[in-house]
């Protein structure tokens, strides 16, 4: 029952491309997104049902859901350069992360840290908070737990205390 949520998740980040950003059949599809990402790991544990193929399987729904968002509402939002460089950073870091996780364990790593979550749901308030909260500022703080947590999670990763 989890993966099937976890796959419906990717099935509404590829609706979402088919939105305008900010339209109210967006919001519907992103909400809904999100909650399919906070109950699918629940579901798994309750049931029993926790794998190594749903762990995978949430990564991939996560990078889709956050790829598309990302396609959808960069290039309309007012970004200074100074954040694209701060996301490049960030997104440098999680890619040698896999690569390293690879690496060293010659597998597949996801890593499922309290600190991935946080940014996971500050990511996930952050288009929600962009009427009444100047994008720069809340940008920064998503940006600085993001940083936080993929460092952290390379740290996980290259002490081999993944599992």
């Amino acid at each position: 029952m989890a993966n099937i949520i976890t796959t419906f998740r990717i099935l509404l980040s590829i609706a979402l491309w088919f939105f305008p950003a900010f339209s109210q059949a967006f919001y519907v599809l992103y909400i809904a997104g999100g909650i399919s990402d906070m109950i699918d790991g629940a579901v798994a544990r309750k049931t029993g049902t926790v794998s190594k193929l749903g762990s995978r399987l949430d990564t991939i729904a996560d990078i889709v859901f956050t790829a598309v968002c990302l396609i959808k509402l960069l290039p309309i939002l007012n970004i200074p350069i100074w954040l694209y460089i701060w996301i490049a950073v960030i997104a440098f870091i999680k890619t040698s992360n896999i690569a390293a996780g690879y690496i060293r364990q010659k597998e597949f790593i996801s890593v499922h840290s309290a600190m991935n979550k946080v940014t996971g749901g500050l990511l996930f308030v952050f288009p929600l908070t962009l009427t009444w909260i100047d994008l720069r500022y809340s940008a920064a703080v998503v940006c600085a737990v993001a940083t936080t947590a993929a460092v952290y999670e390379g740290y996980l990763i290259y002490t081999g205390r993944t599992a």
